[in-house]
């Protein structure tokens, strides 16, 4: 399994995976909230900026998979999700034990010279309360969900982190 993981990580078509799974789930998020009116919290922004970085990743991965821009890739990616994860658990908890001195912020705070919020605010502006659980699917909330999906990004990243000195076996068509 090693050998296979570090054969996909130097190819284009697992890093392009990544970048999809990505994108496919910041245009739920954005469904949820243009279409189905879920207001997303200051939490599910960050979530969003966690999620735009393992795409990032994944891009920056495609670009040239055969090169050491490979491991930039991947610094990314396990950033990216161990953030996401952090930041969903923290969104978890605020949700299972709701408490009027611990909240989340009111407005997203990005750095002066990466204003999302400015630049794209139907998809970086929170308005809404992050104790407040306004969907769930199989009992579990979104922030819940997220932290599942955030797991398993990191377990494949440390995965191919782990497998980047395995090299993949030559195999020859006539063996003597």
């Amino acid at each position: 399994m090693l050998r296979y993981l570090n054969q996909s990580s130097r190819g284009r078509a697992a890093w392009l995976l990544l970048a999809l799974t990505a994108l496919a789930l910041e245009l739920v998020a954005l469904w949820f909230q243009h279409v189905m009116g879920l207001k997303p919290c200051v939490m599910c922004i960050y979530e969003r900026c966690a999620l735009f970085g393992v795409m990032g990743a994944g891009i920056v991965g495609a670009i040239a998979p055969k090169t050491p821009l490979r491991w930039a890739g991947l610094l990314i990616w396990i950033y990216s999700a161990w953030e996401g994860l952090r930041l969903s658990y923290e969104h978890t908890m605020i949700q299972l034990h709701p408490n009027p001195f611990t909240t989340c912020d009111f407005a997203a705070r990005f750095p002066a010279w990466l204003p999302l919020d400015k630049w794209l605010p139907s998809v970086f502006v929170a308005s809404g309360d992050c104790a407040e659980r306004g969907w769930s699917f199989l009992t579990l909330s979104m922030p819940q969900w997220m932290m599942v999906i955030f797991a398993a990004y990191l377990i494949v990243a440390l995965l191919a982190l782990i497998a980047q000195p395995f090299k993949p076996k030559r195999r020859e068509l006539f063996s003597r």
